[in-house]
C-alpha cells in the first residue's frame, strides 16, 4: 500500500538533485513549494547547464547555457529555493565520475539535508524520465548518499574544507514506475505552474505543457483520491 506524505519527523532540509535546468520543477515542484510552506529549507543541486536543449537553428550552447541558468534562479526564486548549486556540465554528457560524485557529496555535506530527491536511475516507461542524464544523475546522488557522504575516509579533501560526513535519512526518486508515495499539491499546483514559465526557452506551446502537467498530476493523484499530486519511490535509511 502506497501512502500519502505527511510532516516527515525530523526533516528540516530537503536537496533536490537533477541534471537539468528545468528537470525540478516538472519533477516535484509542487512539493517543494508544499515543504516550504511547512517550513522546510530546500536547495537545488544542477548537474548540466542544459546547453542542448533548443530546436532553434540560430542558438548556441555558449547563449543556451546562459538563459537556461537564468531561468532556473527565476523558477527557484519563484518556490522559495536557496542556495542553487550548478555543476555546469556539458547537456547530454552527464558521467559517473569522481569529479561529479565529488560535487554531489559537497553539496550534501555543506547543505547537510535529511531528505534528498532526484530521478530514478532505472530504466522506466516514462522517456522523458528515462533520459540518460536523469538517470546518470540518480545513480550518482544515490552513491553520494550511500556511502560517500557519510564515511570520512571518502573525499578526504572535504574534510580539509570543513565538511564532515552527513547521513541522508531519506531519498525520493522522481519518475519511478512503481511509486509508493504520493504529495498532495492541490494547494501549490499553480506555483508550480508559475515556476515552470519561467523555462519559456523550452516550451513553444506553453499552454499544452501546463495542460499536460495538470492532466500528469490528476492521474497521479486520481488512486489515492488527491485532486493533483506528485508521486515518488521513497527509500528509507538508517539513522
Amino acid at each position: 500500500m502506497g501512502a500519502r506524505a505527511r510532516g516527515g519527523a525530523g526533516v528540516g532540509r530537503v536537496l533536490v538533485v537533477v541534471a537539468h535546468p528545468d528537470d525540478a520543477e516538472f519533477g516535484c515542484a509542487g512539493s517543494v513549494a508544499h515543504w516550504i510552506r511547512e517550513g522546510r529549507q530546500v536547495a537545488y543541486l544542477v548537474a548540466t547547464t542544459g546547453d542542448k536543449g533548443s530546436d532553434d537553428p540560430a542558438m548556441t550552447s555558449e547563449r543556451l547555457a546562459t538563459i537556461r541558468e537564468a531561468e532556473q534562479l527565476r523558477a527557484t526564486q519563484v518556490l522559495g529555493v536557496d542556495p542553487v548549486i550548478f555543476l555546469r556540465y556539458p547537456d547530454g554528457e552527464l558521467e559517473d565520475t569522481r569529479e561529479f560524485r565529488r560535487g554531489v557529496v559537497r553539496a550534501i555535506r555543506r547543505f547537510r539535508p535529511e531528505r534528498l530527491v532526484t530521478t530514478t536511475p532505472l530504466p522506466t516507461l516514462n522517456l522523458y524520465a528515462g533520459h540518460r542524464d536523469h538517470r546518470t544523475a540518480g545513480r550518482v546522488a544515490l552513491d553520494a548518499v550511500y556511502p560517500y557522504a557519510r564515511d570520512h575516509l571518502h573525499f578526504p579533501e572535504l574534510l580539509a574544507e570543513g565538511l564532515a560526513p552527513h547521513k541522508v535519512l531519506e531519498v525520493y526518486l522522481m519518475g519511478h514506475d512503481e511509486p509508493d508515495l504520493w504529495v498532495d499539491i492541490s494547494e501549490t499546483l499553480e506555483l508550480k505552474l508559475k515556476a515552470l514559465r519561467c523555462h519559456a526557452s523550452q516550451f513553444s506551446d506553453p499552454e499544452a505543457v501546463e495542460a499536460r502537467v495538470r492532466q500528469r498530476a490528476a492521474e497521479l493523484g486520481q488512486a489515492k483520491g488527491i485532486a493533483w499530486a506528485e508521486a515518488f519511490k521513497r527509500i528509507q535509511l538508517p539513522r
